[in-house]
């Protein structure tokens, strides 16, 4: 009886340690990013919706709302964006992010502003697209 149980034993530790590396994403799926919808609000304030499949943590669906920002700044000539608002649902394995940032040509104010050339070129970096 005790040779029956021990391969068992070992199958439900097997199935614990794979369960316990999911919870800790160990075996996690790579993130994917499903696309950037941008809408023009009033003068140079631009709303940017993102998503992702599989983010790794709620900050990393900011991060591509903010990388989308600095790219649609530099594309219309400006060189800094200033954020707004973000808020970010998830819905099973997928986050959205919904973000308003203020595009200008020149440093706006506010404590919450970014360099579209710095910000883009870490965003590569970091393999989050911009567009």
């Amino acid at each position: 009886m005790g040779k029956a149980v021990a391969p068992l034993a070992l199958a439900l530790i097997g199935l614990g340690a794979c369960a316990n590396g999911a919870q800790t994403g160990q075996h996690a799926l790579p993130p994917a990013f499903l696309g950037i919808e941008t809408r023009l609000l009033d003068g140079d304030l631009v709303n940017f919706r993102v998503a992702i499949r599989h983010a790794e943590e709620r900050r990393m669906v900011e991060d591509y709302a903010a990388c989308a920002a600095a790219q649609y700044a530099l594309i219309r000539g400006y060189g800094f964006a200033r954020h707004v608002r973000t808020t970010v649902d998830q819905s099973g394995a997928v986050a959205r992010a919904d973000a308003v940032y203020l595009i200008s040509p020149a440093l706006p104010k506010g404590v919450a502003t970014i360099d579209a050339e710095v910000t883009v070129r870490d965003c590569g970096a970091r393999g989050i697209p911009t567009v």
